[in-house]
């Protein structure tokens, strides 16, 4: 078996990967990742103890223990980039022996599940609300320098939406991946359901006019008007897409759950995030730590 190089595996002094600073026996086989590393401490505060914080760049680390469960919260910073960063060293601690820079003969899967926040693309779903995103849409290019295999119904959609909203020899082309099943079933009863596209920006990326004019000015409406069945584009922020994709290239369990804290098409923000914000933890951390 080939030994990973150092040039390709930065490792720090200590040994740990090097941008989360982490070592394998630091890291719980559940992840939360969040975006900002601000809301790290704001879902570990509901950890019954931490054993473990750690911080390096906007990567923040806490480990601890929910009703018996080992639960690592890491913030990943902003955009889909980073995402690549984060799932790349997550994989890493649990898939290669860093001392021997060697592939383990057995593989892990790790259960990663985002929450974030998140803004809507229908009128019908409310600022305050919870998605569930059952794929991940990603506009951002990533997961197109990987292989991403998507079985015959992922195929399907993704091909639909890439007429529907044709990258024009100009931006990146599309990707799509399902979300886990095991994590679906465990907690997303009751939360509204649909796809969540990813972008690699805020402003110009989302549809956003300051200064700067759109080389897209129809963005908002081909994605609000997608359809491929029942399945419609529910909602966008920046990371859901690549977690979703290198979920699927690396082999781990993943899920999304955003609050929505605006909605692009009645304009409206909300005047409670932090309580929208805790209250969705709270729930999903309940649904993730019960038998």
């Amino acid at each position: 078996m080939k030994q990973i190089p150092e040039s390709e595996l930065i490792l720090n002094g200590d040994g740990s990967v090097y941008h989360l600073n982490l070592l394998p026996e630091e890291l719980a086989d559940t992840v939360i990742t969040v975006g900002d590393p601000d809301r790290v401490p704001v879902v570990s505060k509901f950890f019954d103890s931490i054993e473990l914080k750690k911080q390096k760049r906007e990567f923040v680390s806490h480990t601890g223990t929910l009703n018996g469960k080992r639960l690592t919260v890491l913030s990943t910073g902003i955009g889909t980039d980073n995402i690549d960063i984060a799932f790349n060293e997550l994989d890493a601690l649990v898939n290669i022996d860093l001392k021997t820079r060697l592939i383990k003969e057995k593989l892990s899967s790790l259960k990663i599940i985002r929450l974030g926040t998140s803004g809507a693309l229908h009128a019908d779903i409310p600022v305050d609300s919870f998605v569930f995103s059952t794929y991940g849409l990603g506009l951002d290019g990533v997961l197109n320098f990987y292989v991403l295999e998507n079985n015959a119904h992922e195929s399907e959609v993704i091909e639909a939406f890439r007429k529907h909203y044709p990258s024009n020899g100009v931006l990146a082309q599309s990707y799509l991946s399902s979300v886990s099943s095991l994590l679906e079933n465990k907690i997303s009863d009751g939360l509204i359901k649909g796809i969540t596209a990813s972008c690699c920006g805020f402003y110009g990326p989302q549809g956003r006019v300051l200064r700067g004019q759109l080389a897209r000015p129809d963005f908002l409406e081909r994605l609000n008007s997608f359809q491929f069945g029942d399945l419609r584009v529910t909602n966008f922020e920046m990371e859901t897409g690549a977690m979703y994709g290198l979920a699927r290239v690396l082999g781990h369990e993943v899920c999304s759950v955003n609050a929505i804290v605006a909605n692009r098409i009645t304009l409206e923000h909300t005047h409670r995030a932090e309580q929208t914000i805790d209250e969705m933890i709270e729930m999903v951390l309940h649904r993730l730590t019960q038998n």
